[in-house]
């Protein structure tokens, strides 16, 4: 079912797109990819929703930082200096974070207005992202399906194609609070990732992975995720060809249980210490599901370079529960 979202000021329409199935509600838009809502019931059988969001086009278009819900690409995470080389060649990006380029520069995906159809239980998003767009190569072509399957998990697949080599590191960008509204700071998590990137002030990785073991980054085993978290941490299980199950949220309070399943090699937890008006420090809980930051300039790290004749391919699944 689609509905009017609102217009942007150039006139384009946006549109909201709502998925049901199983108990779970979850409505998308046009505008960016967003995932603007999802609901599901506590243990209790209440319904509630565990996303943020915004009620209308003009709180996200009044406060595009936090990237709530986004679709985010061309490149999620970091780029140090906004410049990556690629067979030989260097190309200058959009710096939006200081000196580097964040979540695909100022006009993203996330700032992107996508084509929508419907598909069986979902819906597909496509979109052309041009050569030189944001400083990126290669004209690319992008689409993202939206599906809940049978026991109302939410799947997300990621698709693309290039005319010329490019890099690629697409994620959505949710933050989760499974109690519905408050402080997240009772949830607990369990990530299966052994090891993280230490980073520097600026976010960009600084050395070589390490391991989790006796600091706190170790989540290996369910704990209150607490804040001072955005890192990415190494999954235990690389990149995989299927989608395998490599966290867990979990609000006692409720009851309610989110599983992430994906086949990435990564996984960027952000605890949301730097929310703002109209939402506060802790009040969420970001679990991005991507390749590394900085990999572009790190060929030690699981390569996100896209080719002509390849199909990019990733897939991420929200499962959720109560117990």
């Amino acid at each position: 079912m689609s509905e009017p979202f609102g217009t942007l000021s150039d006139g384009t329409p946006v549109h909201r797109w709502t998925l049901e199935r199983a108990g779970v509600r979850v409505r998308v838009l046009s505008y960016g990819g967003i995932v603007q809502s999802v609901e599901v019931p506590d243990r209790e059988g209440r319904t509630a929703g565990v996303v943020l969001g915004f009620p209308d086009l003009d709180g996200y278009l009044a406060h595009p930082e936090p990237f709530l819900g986004a679709l985010v690409g061309r490149y999620a995470n970091r780029i140090a200096r906004g410049r990556f080389v690629l067979d030989g060649r260097m190309y200058a990006l959009v710096q939006n974070d200081g000196p580097n380029s964040l979540h695909g520069g100022d006009r993203g995906f996330d700032k992107r207005v996508w084509e929508v159809s419907p598909v069986e239980h979902g819906v597909r998003l496509t979109r052309v992202s041009p050569h030189g767009e944001e400083g990126f190569p290669g004209r690319l072509r992008v689409t993202a399906t939206y599906t809940l399957e049978q026991s109302g998990a939410l799947r997300i697949l990621y698709e693309a194609v290039t005319d010329a080599p490019t890099v690629f590191n697409p994620t959505n960008h949710s933050y989760w609070n499974l109690s519905g509204s408050g402080n997240t700071a009772g949830h607990e998590l369990r990530l299966a990732a052994s090891r993280y990137t230490p980073v520097g002030r600026d976010g960009i990785p600084a050395g070589a992975p390490e391991e989790v073991a006796g600091t706190r980054f170790d989540f290996r085993l369910p704990r209150k995720a607490g804040s001072g978290y955005d890192h990415n941490f190494v999954l235990d299980k690389g990149v995989t060809a299927a989608a395998q199950e490599v966290a867990e949220l979990y609000d006692p309070a409720s009851g309610r249980v989110l599983t992430v399943a994906t086949t990435e090699p990564g996984l960027q937890l952000y605890t949301a210490d730097h929310l703002t008006h109209p939402f506060a420090s802790g009040d969420a809980i970001a679990l991005e599901t991507q390749h590394f930051p900085d990999s572009p300039n790190r060929p030690e790290f699981p390569s996100t370079e896209l080719r002509p004749g390849q199909v990019f391919t990733s897939e991420t699944v929200y499962g959720f529960s109560v117990r």
